[in-house]
């Protein structure tokens, strides 16, 4: 480790993970341990904001996910990793700065309002037409089952989980600055009220990682069933890539196509080192589709089969799996019930 500050992240455990967490996340993650004090967590507590009735799985998908970060690399001894939910101290200082949040702050939030219509969305899928599902759009903050409380105040959660920890930095994308504005404005608001700084203010670490498209060119999603899971069966996998999606105007195999927007170029970006030349050939119409996508899962059978092999390693050892989750447990409370503590006494909760 080269730098002491804290560089804090989490996943929420909505079931397996898929190559668009592996490659946009988790990679990032391996090499970011290697250069500071990193807390890892599952954010189980998140996943009960949208899903707070599909609890079956919730633990089975947190243990899954655990085994999938320390295939992918992350090692307890270069970083911390950890349960939210197994730090009762988030939950309470949840409370005490929801108590400081302004409404309009939540209303507002530009995350809240897509991912609410995303919510509707899918809940009225199948059942309304265009239009009618626009017309119920407009009254979309009265539906019960989906405007909770836990939902509105999602951000509050998330401004806990970094400013807890005392995180210097919070790895985002460029697109997700936004993220981090309700935790450095609940930290600026904790000061003007109470007159003293106690959380230290979290920056954004930009990172470089790779765009990852689902098999049919969306955004890859479990919830769009376009995923290419970690672990997954090799032959499930060869299947998907033969059926993903590529440039429409080529007819023939000597046709020459656009590679921007094919999905089978997109992964030629990340598992081929020769991907300029193939964009060159793609262009001019030097390869059929389908050779293409043979070439593509020969690149990437190599490392999809070591994963799978080095997951059922972690997978025999529960008792390694409970103590490493045990020991960030204990890592991530001290840390957060110094934090806790402070707040307390600045607030004047306790002497």
């Amino acid at each position: 480790m080269t730098d002491q500050k804290i560089v804090l992240s989490g996943m929420r455990p909505t079931g397996k993970l898929h190559l668009g967490n592996f490659h946009g996340a988790l990679k990032n993650w391996v090499s970011l341990q290697d250069k500071y004090n990193c807390f890892f967590f599952v954010a189980d507590l998140h996943s009960l904001t949208t899903a707070y009735e599909q609890t079956e799985n919730l633990a089975a998908n947190s243990e899954a996910m655990l085994i999938d970060w320390l295939t992918a690399g992350l090692d307890p001894k270069k970083c911390t990793i950890f349960i939210q939910s197994d730090v009762p101290e988030v939950s309470e200082l949840n409370t005490l700065l929801g108590m400081i949040t302004p409404l309009g702050w939540l209303l507002r939030n530009p995350t809240y309002k897509e991912q609410l219509q995303e919510l509707f969305k899918q809940k009225y899928a199948g059942q309304l037409d265009e239009k009618s599902l626009g017309e119920k759009l407009a009254s979309i903050a009265g539906d019960e089952e989906i405007s909770c409380f836990g939902f509105l105040g999602y951000p509050v959660l998330m401004a806990t989980d970094i400013l807890i920890q005392q995180a210097s930095f919070v790895p985002v994308g460029q697109d997700q600055t936004a993220h981090l504005e309700i935790a450095r404005d609940l930290m600026r608001r904790f000061e003007q009220i109470y007159g003293e700084q106690v959380f230290t203010e979290p920056r954004p670490l930009y990172t470089n990682v790779a765009r990852v498209p689902g098999i049919d060119g969306r955004k890859m999603s479990k919830s769009y069933n376009n995923a290419i899971s970690l672990g997954e069966d090799l032959d499930s996998v060869r299947k998907k890539v033969m059926t993903m999606f590529t440039d429409p105007n080529k007819k023939k195999a000597n046709d020459p196509a656009n590679p921007d927007g094919c999905v089978v170029y997109a992964f030629h970006k990340i598992y081929n080192p020769n991907c300029a030349k193939r964009c060159e050939e793609c262009k001019a119409g030097a390869l059929g589709c389908v050779a293409c996508k043979k070439e593509l899962f020969a690149l990437m059978e190599p490392e999809l089969t070591a994963f799978a092999a080095r997951r059922k390693e972690f997978e025999q050892d529960k008792a390694q799996l409970a103590q490493i989750v045990s020991e960030g447990k204990e890592k991530a409370r001290a840390n957060a019930a110094a934090t806790l503590t402070k707040v307390k006494k600045v607030m004047r909760v306790i002497k």
